[in-house]
Order: C-alpha cells, then structure tokens, then sequence
C-alpha cells in the first residue's frame, strides 16, 4: 500500500528538511507555527487582565503557603511587568531564563480554551504543552479546517476517561482517523514541568490506499487549533494541611511552553513558503517564523498549490508523490488561445492522454487543441495549423453543397478528404458546387440532391449533347421532340436517322454493335475502351531517322522558350535536310493527310502561313516480320535556316470511308473544320457534329472501340476519355496512356513524376533527364538543379574560381572564402602565413616556419609569431609571454628557467602574483625563489601572510591583524610598529584568559576588566540579586535586579536597605527632602537635608516653614528661644524620672488633690503662654529668677547635668533685655532681625546690638505698635507680660503650701513640689504642702503634657 509522505517507520515526521522540487515531491520544512503569531492566539481566561488578582502556589515542604500578584493588564518585561502571565508568554523563545515567565489563567476556573488562528491551511505535525502547574485532569485538542465554522477532535486527555469524557473510547484505535482519550499525560505527577504531547492523528498500522483522499488530507491539516482545558487538578486544604480563606486561589492553569509544529500545506508541490500578505519593504516578519503562501513548482498555483497554474490543464491536478511530481500540463492550443480547462471525460476518452480543453479559440479555429477549422473554413494545406492565418473561409455555394456551404476542413488521405473542398450534393459538381452535374439542371437549396435529372431520352437527344442546365431541355435529333426528346417527331416520323443502318432489332430498336461499343444506337465505347481521336496518330520527330545527305539531328530544346512540344523535344532541321518516319500502325490503308508541327528557330521570322516546306510522300507495302511497315519523308527547303519539328501526324480522311455517312454529315464535317480542330495542340472542344462523325470513323477503322490501356503507375484509374482515350494523368505525367513525365519533370513511378526545377539562372533550360532530374547547367554551375556553383567556383550564378592563390581549390559557394588552406596559409583567400611562420602567399610565395628558437612543431618554439624584417631581412620573433629575445630564447622579469626541461622552457616566478614582475630582482631568474614579495606576504613563493597579517595571500588578500593590545597575551603583540601575531588563515588573535572575539576586544560573558591587560576578571555578580551572570565590561557593574546595588549587586540599592542575602526593602525617603545617601542601608533610616524632618523626609523640621519642599527657614529669633526651651525640656525630663522615683516610695497623698486644683489651672495657663516663645521684659525678669533659683536650690543629678543645662545665654539675653529697654521703645523693632541674631551668636560682645530690638508698648494700636502692641494685643510682649503674671500667682501659691508639709508625708510631697516649683517658676523654698495632697500634686502634674508642650516650643 501506499505510505503517506508524513509516515516513517510508524513514527509522526513531516518534511524535515526542504527538498528539491525537481526531483519530484517537495516540501517545506516544519516549524513552529505560534512564531510571529502571538496576536491570532488567544485564551479565553488570562489572570489580572482587568485588575491585579493574587494567586498562591501548592508546596508541600514550605512552612506557609506562598502568595502573588498576577498583573496582565501589560505585556511581559522581565524588569518592569515581570508578574504579567498573557497568553503570548508560551510562545517560544530561547531566553535564558524562560521559566519567569508562563501564561496563567484565572483561579478556580475549570473551562479554559487556547486558541490559534491560522491564516490558510497548515499540515500539523505536532503539539507540546509543557506546564508550570499540574496538568488538567480533562483535556482535548480539536482543530479546523474552514476558519473556525466546525471544529473536529484530534484527541481528548482525561485522569478518569470514563468519567471525564463517557462517550469516548480510550483506545486502542481500531481505524484511520479515530477519536480516542489517552490517559498518560493527565496524573498529578509531575507537579510542574509536566507535557501533553499531541502527534498527527494517522496511526502506521493501518493501511492507507490514497494518503491523498480528503479525509485523509482533513486529519492531518488545519486553519485553527484549539485547546480545551475542562477539568482543574483540584487537592484538598486537608491533604496538604493547610488552611487558606479562598481556596480556589491555588487552582489554575499555568503554561511554561506551547510548541505546535507544521509546515505550510503545499500537496508536495513546493519547498518554501511566503507570507500570505505582500507587506512593505521596511516591514519585517520575525526570524523562523512559518508563513503560508506555498512558492509553487510543477506549473501549479494557490496558496497550497491546490491547483493548476493557468493554461496548464491538459492533465488532471494532482498531488506531487515521491519521486512522482504529477507536474501540471501545458495545454496545446497551438497558439490560438491562451485559456484552457480539464475536463475528465475528455481526458477518459483520449485515454489518459490530454484533457485540456482549449477556450475562446482565435483566427477561426476550434476543437479541443483550437487544431481545427471551425465550420466554414478550412485549413490552408500549406501552413501548419499553429499559423495564425491557418484557416481559410470555404468558397462553397451553399446551395448546391451538403452542409449549406461548408467545405472540407483538411487533408486526410485515410479520410479521403481535401481542405477546401465543396462536399456538393448529389447531382450538383463544379469546384465550388455551383453547377449541375451533366444532364442534370434546376439548381435550388432547398432541394436535397441540389438539382433534377433531365431524364433525356438516349434514343431522341443527339450524341454526346447535354441538357440546359437552368431549364433541363435536352437538345434532339431530327426526329424527336419534346422536353427531354421522348417522343418522336410527326414530320419525321417515317425517316431513318443518320449514319445508322437498319440492322436493329424490330421489339426495342437495339442496334448490333461493334466490338466494345454499347448503346442502343451504337454510339458509346464499353468501359475502358474509347473512340480514337483524328490525330491519334503521331510520330515523334526526335524518333524519326535523318534523311541520307542531310545534316545530323540534334534532339534538344531552345533556353528560355515555352515548352510547345510533346515528348522528349524538337527535332532541329537545317536547310535541305529531311526526315524518315517510320510508321508501323496504321490498321488498313486508306487516305491520310499529313499533319507537321514546326515553329521556326528564330522567333523574329515566324509566319503565320508558310511555303517551302513540303512533304514527299508515298505508301508502300514493306514485308518483314509479319507487320506491313510504311515510310514518309519530309525536306525542308527555303525560309529559315533551321526549323523545329516536333512531331507528324496522319488524319484519316472521312471520304475515303465508303458507307459510312450521308452528304450532309460530309457537308457539316468540312463546315465545322473537324480536322483543323483535331489537328490543335493542346485541349480543344469539338463540335457534336465532329464527335459524332469521329466516333464513327473510328469504330469503322479500329472495327470497334479501342483499349485505354492506361498505365497503372501513371494514371488514377483505369478509365479514359469517351473520345480521345486520355487517361486520366498523375502529377506531371503525361501521354493518353498516362505513361511520360511531362516536359520538365522526371521520375515516373506510382507517385507521378517530380518537378525538375531547374534554377533559371543556373540552368540551360528548365527540362532535366526524365530519370535522374539532372538539370543542363551552365558552365562552372553544378547540382541537380544547376544552383550552385562547381567545386572552385563561387558567387552562384556568376560562378568564378575561388581567389586563394593556389593553396586550395575549394571556397565557400556564396563568399567565396577559402577552406582548407594548404602550405601553412590562412585568411579568408589564404593571403597569410599561420602563426609560427611567415612568407608572402598573396604572391605565391610559400610560408616558412619561425625559428624561436625552434621550430613550430617542436617542443623549443617560444612565440606567437614572426616577421621578416624589411630592411634587414631579419626575421623577428612575437614571444609568448614569458619569454624573450629576438629568438625567444631569453626569460623576461618575472620568469625563470625550468632547470632540467628538455627545451629549456621559462616558468613565471611561482610568488602567487604577488610580485612586481616588472622588477629584475623580484625573483631569482634560476631558482625561481620569490625576493621581493609583495602585498604583505612571505615565503619562498609569496604563499603566506607575513608575521601580524593573515587572509589570503593567493588572492593578494593579507589584512593586517587587529588584536586588542590588552586583550592577547604580550609576547603577541610586541608593540611599536610591529603588528600583533594572529591566526594567518582566519585573522583570530591569541586571547588571553576569558577573552573572547576575533580580535580579543570583549571579555567572554561573565567577565569584565579587559583593560587591565591580564585577562578579564570574573564578574562575580550576586547570583541571587542579579538578573544574569552579565556585567558591564568596562566598570564590572553587575545588572542588579531592582533594590539592589553595588558593583556584585550585593548591596542594597539607594535608597533601600535591609540584608542584601536576603532582601532589600524600599526606604521610601522622599527624593526632595534628603540628602545623599538617601537612607541608612542598615536601618533606613532617611538622610534629610537641613530643614526636613520625619520618617520619609516628607515634612519640613523645627525652625522652618512648614511649605514642604521648599521649608524655608523660620525668623532667626526662634533659634534663640527654641535653645532655651530645649534646655527646659531637658530639665522636665530629668524632674519627671525624680518625681516617678518619688511616687513608687512614698505612693499616693489624697490631702494634696483639692488644695492643687488651682495650682494646675494655673500650670495650663502657664503652659498655654509658653508656647509663645517671646517674652516680656517682666516675664524675662521672672523666668530668670526661677531659673537661678532651680540651678542653685534644687540640684537634680550629682553630675551636675541638669544644673549645667541652664548655662546658656542668660546674661547676654538678660544684657539684651535691659538695653533694650532702657531706650526709646518705638526705636525697638518688632522682631530679631537675621543680622542681629547672627551676629550674637558668633560673638558675645555684639550682643549691645540687640538691644535696639524691643521696648515696652507704646501707645499705637495692637498693628502698629511695636513688640505686638500693649496689654490687650496678642503680640509677643503682652503675652510675655501675662505669663509672667501668672508665674508670680504661681510661686505665691506654692508658697502658701509649703507651711503644710510638716510630717514625712508632707516633706516628701514638699520635695516633689520643690521639683514642680522648679519647673514653673513660682515656688518658695520652705513652704511646706499637707501630705494628704502630695499624691494628689505628684499624680496630676500633668508633667508629660508640660514636657510636650516645651518640646513642641
């Protein structure tokens, strides 16, 4: 059985490899198809496709399940959307790290499809999934072949077949074609990475009559692919112990790798494959990728070569087999068309032959192969029916024809037709068919037989006469009447007719005739027998015998005359010369007359009517042989010198036949001139009268009818004129019996006879031998037909000898060139020596042979040519390349002496043309060794590169070498001017370690620092951290994944931090607000810039505005107070761990809550005032009080810490104060100015000029005033003014507490107060507080939202 070309050895293969289409089938190599088709594939479920979706990966030895985000909404790029999972992504393509990146469907979704849409018929060889996730428990593959209108299975998958899919069989198949589920590439194992594989549906062991049947072709071709994912691998939470909120985030559909390997379907009729769409020049298809418009050979078309390719339908389309190409057939229309169509039952008919059908035939043809004339015309004998004017109209009269005017279409001796013929009808003839047939009249359409018998009566109408063609009247004899002369005339009716006798019978009037003559009246030879003209009697003059004295008889023909002769010629008679003829045949004496055919020699004295020829004449018996023989002479006498005689005839005369007619027959034969008409060379038309009378003669004289006795080579047929017995000639043939070539032509046999065609200037005239054909040529002329020229001679027909100067005889005929030239000559008339020797044979003299320095035919013979020199008579050598001297035998430069060759023969230096051959020195001249090699080569022959070049020293090709100095070891490249060493043959330099490229210019992957001149160094990147093993080769840098940094990439990057072995977290730091580094890679914590403050460096710090980015620094005069405020901040804190160690010994004291409720509205107060850092004179006063009395009476710390915190700027502040108000307040300007505060804090001695600040109020408005305005403004002073008010009212109630604190409890809560007096400024050493409200002051200090408040300050 027949193997379908994609079965080998039971295994799947299509076309590996592209065959030559020549050999017989051929098809394209196979490829992926998904390959620059990623937008005509597509998913019905793609995860983040709208939004990004978590999903959480199975592991069974993670501690806790892991989680990610998939984000489809953008293509997949390994460093920006490294989380996008689009269908695109399993489309093949050889990346290093092609495992990060997979399709993925949505989770928990069951019924997912893949689709690939193919733009024309593809054949399939394969599919391979290759999996990240467990591989579906239900799956199928299904394909079409119409777009996507049906779709069929190729194959269904399932764990659980039965289950999955109830109404499949899971094998084996027990057909082509069948439709079962596998179970081998749906279990759970392995979990990843695991492969369905889907191979064409054709299983080898079935067999397979036509591989080419459609359904066949159907399974193993397709427009589209599909791939239906039904059923998710599903594993419960409790088998792997785990729990998770949404459990469906597990389960999906994810695919490392999708491969569907075919070629373009092209029925084994092609071996490549364009695209489909003719695209622009600048657009480009993606390498390898399979395109589908097959590039068609054996003469088929479309874009599988379904077809074939126009005009090439003469056999049926079919699939290329083997080594069987089935190639499409040329039709043949013979050039009347250029369209054609199969049609099978043609085809079948033709025998499998042709079944091309030719459509719209041109210049009047038709039929299958336009090899017909169509209806009406017919086909030119003389053109081949290719020839565009093949096809004449037919000139048939369609009334009198069988097909209303159609004539034969061609030639057929089988068919016995002839082109051009009129098929005329039954009783219609002439060559056009437009005449009735004799006896015959009344031509019409619509008559079938085309005209009506006249049906003349024999017996009535006159011998030999015809009826009238248009009316059908038969022309009668005297006794007859009416229209076809049936009935007998009245007034004749007791006469008898004519030139009969009565020996009739008596019952039918049936006459007795002679022998072979028939007829009721006698008047008709028999078949094959006919009446004997009057001149049948002729005696050829060439035959006749010279009279005894006369001159000889020369038998020949006059050049450029007419043939007016019958038989070989004329016999050429001279003045008083004559001639004998003998004559043998002549049945009965009776009288003749003498009838001579003569024509003068020269035409210019011809004659109408002549005398001087007479003719002696005298019949007597001669006995011998049984025969009576008889002689008759003729002399010619006067007129012209020689006269042309071709023949003599004898004319019986009527008279001397006794009994034979009546006087008015005599009187009619002398009136229509009988004899003078016979007498006629050539045809000639008797009248009725002559033929009847002639026909009586003749059967009076033959007694009966004679035999044609035609000749059977010469003639068509047996049969003969009814008067005459000519027989009815072949071509060129001639004689009644149809037995001689006519004049000018020979050969007589059953062909006929040939033309002689005698050339007209060649020839002596246009008659040849009537056997051979040899034409009489003229002198130097030659050839049967006399048109060319003799051996010698040329220029047909003025032939001349050929020019050549004796050193040949023979030329060309037409030019006249010579051939053959003798004597060592040549030239078109051997005019010159040949090369190798010299003379002058334009003059006759010979050639000699050329001396240089032996002779041509010897192995010393060094030149071209030679000369003989005028002047010297030297003769002068043209010397072959290589060789020198005025004989030759000399080497030139460049050239050396073959040492030990038997004529001492020069050789060209063997240095490969790379040399100066115009050097003497470029080469020995005896060794042959190359000196002076050019083109950067060396060698005892310029074979090689020199040292630092390489390429091709043959082709004058050696290129310096090009090596990288720092990237070869240096012993190879020494430096200077001298070239770096490399490979001679490929220009490869010697690289040192991890170097790569030709000229060692790059390190190999991985390596970088090639500039150092030792090698490149290994890149050492952090695995882990890099996106490859790549870096730059320049700096080394590793290409770090993002957060990462560092020449190895094992640093965080700026701007993160965290264990780079482990991760690198975002700091987050606000680019605007930090300063380089951006954050601590340790802890990441920000590096603001001066200003910036928090987490992020995202908000402007204390002393500055608060327009983040900007955070332009605050009044100067803060820095001074925000000192102050720090430094009591400092004491609250240490005041606040006293107090706490105060509470935990002595607990609570309830007696103190009441008394203090006052004291803390006024702390709030107190509070609330000092957030204005700007203060009074007063309140300056009253603070600076408080302050001394905390430094001196209430130490905190013994080391001294709290204490030292209040040496700050008190005496220059207090200097300031007191200056500045001991001035005229209006002069002190509202606020420190940046000049003022500069100043003093660079020196203490510039402090007097801050004195001019502030005063006391004046009496201006709250705006105006200065300081803020008196008492009841809101400005700095009177809020400085109002704090210090209530620090007074403060001290005073401590003061009063005091007297309270008289038992331990009391000392302890006076000891905390002393602390909180401390604090605010207003307490009195001494001044005891009851113990039961010592708890109560302790607890409710509100110490911590003081100390907020200073800090905030």
């Amino acid at each position: 059985h027949k193997s379908p070309p994609w079965q080998v050895a039971g295994q799947v293969c299509l076309y590996l490899l592209p065959d030559d289409c020549g050999a017989g089938s051929c098809h394209p190599a196979i490829g992926d198809l998904l390959l620059g088709r990623s937008k005509q594939l597509v998913a019905s479920s793609t995860c983040g496709m709208n939004n990004p979706q978590k999903y959480c990966i199975i592991g069974y030895l993670e501690a806790e399940q892991k989680c990610f985000v998939c984000d489809s909404r953008y293509p997949y790029n390994p460093y920006t959307q490294h989380n996008s999972h689009m269908i695109e992504n399993v489309i093949t393509t050889f990346e290093p790290d092609r495992k990060k990146k997979w399709w993925q469907s949505e989770n928990g979704v069951d019924h997912v499809s893949i689709r690939l849409d193919l733009e024309t018929l593809f054949q399939f060889s394969h599919l391979i999934l290759t999996f990240k996730t467990f591989r579906p428990a239900a799956m199928l593959v299904e394909r079409s072949t119409d777009f996507g209108q049906t779709w069929k299975a190729f194959r269904y998958f399932a764990q659980d077949c039965a289950a999955s899919f109830p109404n499949i069989s899971s094998g084996p198949s027990k057909g082509v074609g069948d439709v079962i589920c596998d179970s081998r590439y749906s279990d759970i194992e392995p979990s990843t990475e695991g492969e369905v594989l889907q191979r064409v549906a054709l299983d080898p062991s079935f067999e397979i009559e036509n591989p080419y049947v459609p359904y066949i072709q159907e399974l193993i071709t397709m427009t589209n692919l599909r791939i239906n994912f039904t059923k998710l691998h599903t594993l419960g939470d409790a088998l792997l112990g785990r729990r998770h909120s949404d459990p469906l985030e597990k389960y999906y559909y994810a695919v490392y790798e999708m491969v569907v390997r075919g070629n373009c379907f092209c029925n084994g009729h092609a071996s490549r494959c364009d695209p489909i769409q003719n695209l622009r020049g600048d657009v480009f298809h993606q390498p390898g990728m399979v395109h589908g418009r097959c590039i068609c050979h054996h003469n088929t078309d479309g874009l599988s070569c379904e077809r074939c390719k126009d005009f090439y339908n003469d056999a049926p389309w079919k699939p290329a087999e083997g080594a069987q190409n089935n190639a499409c057939k040329r039709c043949n229309c013979n050039g009347h068309s250029g369209r054609c169509h199969f049609d099978m039952a043609v085809y079948q008919a033709s025998g499998g032959v042709s079944g091309g059908v030719c459509e719209d035939c041109q210049h009047n043809t038709t039929g299958q192969h336009c090899n017909q004339c169509k209806l009406f015309f017919y086909q030119d004998p003389h053109k081949a029916i290719s020839d565009t004017h093949a096809c004449l109209p037919c000139r048939c009269n369609p009334e009198g024809t069988l097909h209303h005017g159609a004539c034969e279409s061609h030639t057929d001796a089988v068919l016995g037709t002839v082109a051009g013929r009129c098929p005329c009808k039954e009783n219609v003839e002439g060559v056009h068919c437009n005449k009735c047939k004799v006896n015959h009249f009344g031509l019409r359409g619509s008559d079938p037989l085309g005209c009506q018998p006249c049906n003349c009566d024999a017996a009535g109408t006159l011998p030999f006469s015809v009826c009238d063609p248009a009316t059908g009247e038969c022309l009668c004899q005297q006794f007859t009447t009416g229209r076809r002369c049936e009935k007998c005339n009245p007034e004749m009716l007791h006469s008898h007719p004519p030139c009969t006798n009565s020996r009739c019978s008596p019952e039918d009037g049936q006459c007795k005739c002679l022998p072979n003559i028939v007829g009721r009246q006698c008047n008709e030879p028999a078949p094959g027998y006919f009446f004997l003209p009057l001149d049948y009697y002729i005696y050829e003059a060439e035959h006749a015998m010279p009279l005894s004295g006369s001159a000889p008889l020369v038998r020949s023909w006059l050049t450029g005359r007419p043939v007016t002769w019958t038989g070989p010629g004329f016999a050429r008679v001279p003045s008083g010369a004559g001639l004998r003829f003998a004559i043998s045949n002549i049945p009965l004496a009776m009288d003749f007359t003498i009838a001579i055919r003569y024509e003068p020699e020269v035409l210019a004295m011809a004659c109408i009517s002549c005398d001087g020829v007479t003719a002696a004449w005298s019949i007597f018996p001669v006995v011998g042989g049984g025969k009576s023989f008889y002689s008759l002479n003729i002399s010619k006498q006067k007129y012209f010198p020689f006269l042309l005689t071709p023949k003599l005839g004898l004319i019986p005369r009527i008279n001397s036949m006794e009994n034979l007619c009546s006087k008015k027959d005599l009187d009619d034969y002398q009136k229509y001139h009988c004899v003078e008409i016979a007498s006629e060379v050539g045809p000639h038309v008797l009248p009725e009268a002559c033929a009847r009378l002639i026909a009586s003669m003749s059967a009076r004289l033959h007694h009966g009818a004679v035999a044609c006795k035609c000749n059977l080579l010469g003639s068509l047929n047996a049969s003969c004129s009814r008067l005459g017995g000519q027989c009815h000639c072949k071509a060129n043939v001639v004689g009644r019996c149809c037995d001689t070539c006519s004049a000018g032509s020979y050969g007589f046999g059953f062909h006929g006879c040939y033309p002689c065609e005698c050339h007209p200037q060649g020839s002596v005239s246009s008659l040849c031998d009537q056997v051979t054909g040899q034409c009489a040529c003229l002198p130097n002329v030659d050839g049967r037909h006399c048109s060319q020229c003799l051996p010698g001679y040329f220029g047909f027909p003025r032939c001349r000898p050929c020019p050549c100067h004796g050193f040949t005889e023979l030329c060309h005929p037409v030019t006249g060139e010579c051939l053959n030239c003798s004597g060592f000559t040549a030239g078109s008339h051997c005019e010159r020596c040949i090369d190798g020797y010299y003379g002058n044979p334009s003059n006759r003299e010979p050639c000699r042979p050329c001396m240089c320095p032996g002779v041509p035919t010897s192995k010393r013979f060094f030149a071209h040519s030679c000369y003989q020199d005028s002047q010297t008579s030297q003769i002068v050598c043209n010397c072959l390349e290589g060789y020198s001297g005025s004989r030759c035998d000399e080497c030139p430069t460049g050239f050396y002496k073959i040492p030990g060759s038997p004529g001492e023969e020069c050789a060209p230096c063997p240095c490969n043309n790379n040399i100066d051959v115009t050097d003497p020195e470029s080469c020995n001249r005896v060794t042959g060794e190359c000196v002076k090699c050019l083109h950067n080569t060396h060698g005892a022959n310029c074979q090689f590169c020199k040292p630092g070049y390489f390429g091709s020293a043959l082709n004058q090709d050696c290129r310096i070498c090009k090596c990288n100095p720092a990237g070869v070891f240096p012993a190879t490249c020494p430096g200077g001017d001298t070239a770096c060493l490399c490979d001679p043959a490929t220009g490869a330099c010697q690289c040192q370690p991890n170097v790569v490229g030709s000229t060692c210019d790059q390190c190999a992957p991985g390596y970088w620092n090639l500039a150092a001149g030792k090698g490149c160094q290994l890149c050492d990147c952090d695995l882990k951290n890099t996106q490859s093993n790549q870096c730059d080769q320049l700096t080394g840098q590793c290409l770090c994944k993002v957060g990462y940094g560092g020449k190895r990439c094992d640093e965080c990057e700026e701007n993160y931090f965290g264990n780079p072995q482990k991760h690198c977290i975002s700091c987050n730091c606000n680019a605007e607000g930090t300063s380089w580094p951006q954050c601590d890679k340790a802890t990441g914590v920000c590096n603001c810039r001066a200003g910036v403050t928090g987490r992020f460096c995202d908000q402007c710090g204390r002393g500055f505005e608060k327009d983040f980015p900007s955070c332009r620094q605050c009044h100067l005069c803060f820095d001074e107070w925000d000192t102050e405020i720090t430094a009591l901040s400092q004491t609250v804190q240490g005041l606040m761990r006293f107090a706490a160690s105060l509470e935990d010994k002595g607990g609570r004291m309830p007696s103190c809550d009441m008394r203090f409720k006052a004291f803390e509205d006024a702390i709030s107060e107190m509070e609330r005032i000092l957030k204005h850092p700007v203060f009074s004179w007063e309140a300056l006063s009253g603070i600076k009080d408080f302050h001394g009395y905390v430094r001196h009476e209430l130490p905190l710390h013994p080391s001294g810490q709290a204490k030292g915190s209040f040496n700050w700027q008190w005496p220059y502040l207090w200097r300031y104060q007191t200056v500045c108000l001991s001035k005229n307040p209006m002069h002190c300007p509202t606020s420190f100015h940046q000049r003022c505060i500069s100043d003093t804090q660079r020196s203490p001695d510039k402090m007097f000029s801050l004195l001019q600040i502030c005063g006391v109020p004046g009496s201006h408005s709250c705006a105006a005033a200065a300081c803020g305005g008196g008492p009841n403004c809101s400005g700095a002073l009177p809020l400085s003014s109002r704090a210090f008010r209530k620090a007074e009212e403060t001290a005073v109630l401590l003061t009063n507490l005091t007297t309270q604190l008289q038992d331990p409890e009391n000392q302890v809560c006076a000891s905390k107060l002393h602390l909180f007096s401390a604090v605010h400024g207003g307490w009195k050493t001494g001044q005891p507080i009851p113990g039961k409200h010592c708890s109560l002051v302790v607890s409710r200090l509100q110490v911590n939202s003081y100390a907020k408040t200073l800090s905030t300050q």
